[in-house]
């Protein structure tokens, strides 16, 4: 299978390796810096699943005729309109969109690119590390990747048996919305309330209010999910409960990270989009709507830093 995978930072490069080690001819559509450097040292992923460092194929321009079987999106979601400008021309009648950016904003905005029956939903549950020598560090043993499509397609019956055989925890989903919604609310939850609090969950937990607190932003979110159609399964709450209300937890957000160095956040793809959604059935957030106020406010302020 030809695919070609936009980004080779963190969850790109990790997952273009191991559909390689799989066998598929993989190319990269990087920027010409990250480019420069891959085509120097090879991409290079550190984990204890095992380690992957080769030469691999990449280009800064999709290649003229250029039609991929599948094109994978690892983007950031205020990178989307520029990720869809570039992946372009690699779309062809029968190529799939294999979206594996936050949240849901992102596929109503590819759907009007280039067709609902072209996009597949998708869901990574990796921490992965961009180091500053270019290589990717895998944290930890999680490494699932999970992907469906939307609407009944051929195409998936064709691909995904080529998928499954990755050499990680791959899935094929028929349900892929509520897989997506399941990781959306959670993620919500763990974004706003670090990012609300500017602490670990250990640290937030630790307080006398903190586990209240965190489980009624998690119920608030899960609210959304049910009402629209998407409840998160039981076994699922408790998973995510329990990672939520840890203590001594080191966990945080990404994006209480790109918010502390004063850089770009995913705050309205994820925090924005939700209460959107919540605010068009008649539900109220107040704690996703005051961390979603407090991100808006941080990252104004380092925008008037940025221009000041």
């Amino acid at each position: 299978m030809r695919i070609l995978v936009l980004g080779a930072g963190g969850t790109g490069a990790y997952f273009g390796a191991r559909l390689i080690q799989a066998g598929h001819s993989v190319s990269f559509l990087v920027r010409p810096a990250r480019a420069a450097l891959l085509r120097r040292d090879g991409l290079r992923v550190n984990s204890a699943k095992g380690p992957f460092a080769a030469p691999v194929d990449i280009v800064t321009d999709v290649p003229p005729g250029g039609v991929f079987d599948l094109v994978i999106l690892s983007c950031k979601a205020y990178d989307l309109d520029a990720a869809i400008a570039a992946v372009a021309p690699a779309i062809g009648p029968a190529t799939r969109i294999l979206p594996l950016l936050n949240g849901l904003r992102h596929l109503d905005v590819l759907d009007l690119a280039f067709g609902r029956e072209r996009v597949w939903g998708g869901v990574c549950h990796i921490s992965v590390a961009l180091q500053d020598d270019g290589s990717v560090t895998h944290l930890g043993q999680l490494e699932r990747l999970t992907f469906g499509s939307r609407q009944p397609d051929a195409r998936i019956d064709a691909l995904a048996p080529a998928l499954l055989p990755v050499p990680a925890d791959v899935r094929h989903s028929g349900n892929i919305l509520d897989v997506m919604w399941e990781k959306f609310v959670f993620l919500a939850t763990l974004a706003g309330m670090t990012c609300l609090m500017r602490a670990s969950v250990g640290q937030i937990v630790a307080t006398p209010d903190g586990e209240a607190l965190m489980r009624r932003c998690y119920r608030e979110c899960r609210e959304v999910a049910a009402r629209l159609g998407h409840p998160v399964a039981e076994a699922a709450v408790a998973e995510g409960e329990a990672i939520l209300t840890t203590a001594g937890s080191p966990l945080k957000a990404s994006m209480l990270r790109d918010l502390d160095r004063g850089g770009r956040t995913e705050c309205e793809h994820i925090l924005g989009d939700l209460l959107a959604r919540a605010h068009r059935v008649g539900l109220e957030l107040p704690l996703l709507a005051a961390a979603c106020t407090r991100l808006r406010i941080g990252e104004a302020g380092s925008l008037a830093a940025a221009a000041a």
